[in-house]
């Protein structure tokens, strides 16, 4: 009997998407035929991956113009495409999946990695939010399947639309001992950000408090729009020797950063929903790595740092008591959460969080799931 087929679609160029590469992967594993597809930007990494995928070479690279040319094509390639389950990875790829689902009768699975409108882009672009939302607003309500990564976004969109949302957190692979950290800055204490560089991601107040550290360096791991400007930060406060920007790296490549931190790093700011309910990936990253992590008090960040005891929580970010609160913490040192964040990451692990998506994608259609060996 031939495997049913899920095409899986989301707006990045899948190189660090970790979420839907889990996905793709945790799907293919129970015996399901997996077409991922994204987009190909000009300055794309290379990709390879065990599930075959489809990176759209692009016109437009950001604004109006590129989500209008991405969800035409994805529309066409969509309806060209045979399938038995279409999963869209948040508001900015729903539109073409919910038509063809519609034309072809093939069934959705929404999946919302964020609040869309309530991302910090949109935060002061309130005509451009008002489209995002009557996208929802017209598709939300008639959504029969849909998943999300944290309880507030799911009770969000409960109250909002009335939908049913099951929780299926974005949370790392257990660790293996045997990955090995690098060796990132002899004798300095590390520091680690890992992540997009957008805006509300408290960047700025890290390097402003990176000259009040001595032996201290802050690794930044990720790309985007505010890179040149947090360079530009650091070149005019002369710290150079204390910030280092790696770029973008494969997940695979990102486990042995981690692990050489001291501290990672999650600090937001409150502009929109969008941050104040997220439950990020490298909370749970740094956990499986063994680091503890320094994070805004909010919501879903909150219910786990406190209830595992994986490190601190701060509401305020002037550069002296930032400093501090670093400084307290790297005395403690990481061993004082060692053993109990090696106890939690065998619990908060993907291997375990999948089966919530197996549940679910089962449920959609006629598949008795059995893991491959």
């Amino acid at each position: 009997m031939k495997n049913k087929r899920i095409i899986i679609t989301v707006t990045s160029d899948l190189c660090t998407d970790q979420r839907v590469q889990k996905v793709a992967l945790s799907l293919q594993n129970i015996g399901f035929d997996v077409l991922l597809i994204g987009r190909k930007r000009r300055r794309s990494r290379s990709f390879t991956a065990s599930f075959p995928f489809q990176r759209m070479k692009l016109v437009f690279e950001k604004g109006f113009f590129f989500y209008a040319e991405y969800n035409i094509r994805l529309f066409f390639r969509l309806l060209r495409l045979k399938a038995d389950i279409q999963i869209a990875c948040d508001t900015d790829t729903l539109i073409p999946n919910y038509l063809v689902s519609k034309i072809v009768k093939r069934k959705l699975l929404f999946d919302a990695h964020e609040i869309f409108p309530e991302v910090p882009e949109l935060y002061n672009r309130k005509n451009v939010k008002r489209c995002w939302l009557l996208i929802e607003q017209l598709i939300f309500p008639r959504l029969q399947y849909a998943m999300t990564v944290c309880d507030s976004i799911a009770r969000y969109y409960k109250e909002k639309y009335g939908i049913n949302m099951k929780v299926i957190r974005n949370i790392a692979y257990l660790n293996n001992d045997l990955v090995k950290p690098l060796i990132l800055a002899k004798d300095k204490k590390i520091l680690l950000y890992q992540g997009a560089l957008n805006e509300g991601r408290g960047l700025e107040w890290l390097i402003d408090c990176m000259h009040l550290l001595d032996d201290c360096v802050l690794i930044v791991i990720g790309g985007g729009p505010l890179r040149w400007d947090l360079k530009r930060r650091v070149s005019k406060q002369k710290i150079k020797d204390k910030v280092e920007f790696i770029g973008r790296i494969l997940p695979k490549e990102l486990v042995r950063y981690t692990k050489a931190a001291d501290i990672g790093l999650c600090l937001l700011e409150n502009k929109g929903l969008s941050y104040y309910y997220s439950l990020p990936n490298r909370v749970f990253d740094y956990m499986q790595a063994g680091i503890p992590i320094l994070a805004s008090n909010f919501p879903e960040i909150a219910t786990i740092v406190k209830e595992h005891n994986t490190g601190v929580l701060i509401d305020h970010y002037e550069p002296e008591y930032l400093a501090s609160v670093i400084t307290t913490m790297l005395k403690n040192g990481k061993e004082e959460y060692s053993k109990n964040l090696k106890e939690i990451s065998k619990l908060l692990c993907w291997e375990k969080e999948q089966e919530k998506l197996f549940e679910l994608v089962a449920d959609m259609v006629e598949h008795k799931y059995k893991h491959k060996k």
